[in-house]
């Protein structure tokens, strides 16, 4: 379903969409702009609000992977035995 609203955008503008929009399709057009902006701010967004949390919690997360580092160390550093090479 579409629904018409009224914009005003400047000359240069218009100017820009008649020259990419082939005639009839300014609509088409600007819907698929808006929604391409609105994605990419998402993940802008996204992407800033997961880079703060871990910065918040990286004196924690540091601290319980200092903590695990005796349990988890030999697991990383074990050779295979015989025969049961990976």
């Amino acid at each position: 379903m579409n629904r018409r609203i009224n914009v005003t955008l400047p000359e240069e503008t218009v100017g820009l969409l008649d020259r990419v929009a082939a005639r009839g399709n300014r609509s088409r057009l600007i819907s698929e702009a808006v929604l391409h902006y609105v994605r990419s701010k998402a993940k802008v967004n996204l992407r800033e609000r997961l880079k703060q949390g871990a910065l918040a919690r990286a004196e924690r997360d540091l601290a319980v992977a200092k903590e695990w580092f005796a349990v988890d160390a030999p697991a990383w550093t074990r050779k295979p035995t015989a025969g049961r090479e990976r």
